[in-house]
């Protein structure tokens, strides 16, 4: 059964396609951007957001992955924390940076490149452990994604 495209992600700092602001890449502060979403589902048990950069280079680049994320959840804020495990009980994996949390866009001089923020809403919480990957992620989402969204900002450095 498809999945449905049923969830509005928002950010107040950058809109569908445009530019997302230097304070959230590599050239600036390098902090997570707001988020919001709404089309929540009552079967929603928990939430995933996976960033990344489809125009990476050597393939898809993962700039962030956080699992668990509650339920009644209705967004992030900005600058969350890079912990394993946060306040709320979400869990954050591993970037392609290797490292926890969100790595901002950062791509070479040259062509704009596309960061696709998806949201999944899942009918379960994940058993997964701090620090895995995105691959860990999506296998462990396999069967349980009831609802999806995705906002998609570019950035270009020169």
């Amino acid at each position: 059964m498809p999945v449905k495209m049923g969830i509005k992600l928002h950010s107040p700092a950058f809109n569908e396609g445009e530019r997302i602001p230097d304070k959230y890449t590599c050239v600036g502060e390098n902090i997570s951007p707001p988020l919001t979403w709404g089309g929540i589902d009552a079967t929603v048990r928990s939430w995933v957001l996976i960033v990344d950069d489809p125009d990476a280079q050597k393939g898809t680049f993962t700039h962030w992955v956080i699992y668990n994320i509650p339920a009644g959840a209705q967004g992030l804020p900005e600058g969350l924390l890079s912990d394993e495990k946060l306040q709320s009980g979400a869990i954050q994996g591993m970037n392609d940076a290797m490292k926890v949390g969100y790595a901002g866009p950062c791509p070479p001089p040259g062509p704009a490149h596309h960061y696709r923020f998806n949201i999944y809403a899942l009918d379960t919480v994940l058993t997964l452990q701090p620090r895995v990957t995105k691959n860990q992620v999506l296998d462990a989402m396999n069967g349980h994604t009831v609802s999806q969204g995705r906002l998609t900002g570019i950035f270009q450095r020169t």
